[in-house]
């Protein structure tokens, strides 16, 4: 599928040839995809830690909720817009998803290592 063919809800991510900049071939695999996938060092670490308080709300049996918005981005001191990209771009990677006004991890991130 081309990019222009992708649908509007997905996401890019960078992909580089040489064997050397594999993604498993980093000391920390997760902050790699999450630099490829934002592209700026400092909204990868922002993602990390909005995917790490889902993960740990969720096993905490008090899941992230949708209407928690303000608080979480005043937490990870982001702006509004800044907040709902980084947000969509997570949710268009298939890395969380939004069910019952929730926030859950989705698939393989649930089974990341600490």
């Amino acid at each position: 599928m081309k990019v222009k063919e992708a649908p509007k809800t997905s996401a890019s991510i960078i992909v580089r040839s040489a064997s050397n900049a594999r993604i498993t071939q980093s000391k920390n695999p997760f902050l790699e995809l999450m630099r490829r996938l934002f592209r700026n060092e400092e909204l990868a670490m922002k993602a990390i830690r909005f995917i790490t308080l889902i993960d740990e709300r969720q096993k905490s049996g008090n899941p992230l909720k949708v209407e928690e918005w303000e608080k979480v981005m005043k937490e990870l001191e982001m702006a509004k817009s800044s907040f709902y990209s980084m947000r969509n771009r997570l949710i268009g990677a298939g890395m969380i998803a939004v069910r019952n006004g929730e926030y859950r991890l989705s698939g393989g991130v649930q089974q990341r290592p600490r």
